[in-house]
């Protein structure tokens, strides 16, 4: 393998591996993971371990504790022709991006 240029190695000691997707997150825990280096590209293997897959829990109040600055809310309002309170509520849906809610509101 390695006069291919690959090279081979585990890790040792893992103790879970978690995958994110848009719709749900799964677990897998006490895999073992090994690293396939080949030409500056490094994949992954996981193998074996407990799978288990949820979705993901979002948290309304985590929404509502992001303040947006005023100034923030007045040009995404602004930008969008769209009322005060509804660039607001974009602004906390988008954490305080501008140009996701900029984004949201004209979609």
């Amino acid at each position: 393998m390695q006069r291919m240029g690959m090279n081979m190695d585990s890790v040792p000691d893992v103790e879970q591996v978690i995958i994110k997707t848009g719709s749900n997150y799964i677990t897998i825990e006490q895999p073992e993971v090994a690293i396939l280096e080949m030409q500056g590209q490094k994949i992954f293997q996981v193998i074996g371990g407990k799978v288990t897959e949820k979705a993901p829990e979002r948290a309304a109040a985590s929404v509502s504790r992001i303040s947006v600055s005023e100034a923030d809310v007045q040009l995404v309002a602004d930008q969008t022709g769209k009322s005060v309170d509804e660039a607001r509520k974009a602004l906390e849906e988008c954490e305080g991006d501008l140009a996701k809610a900029i984004l949201l509101l004209q979609s």
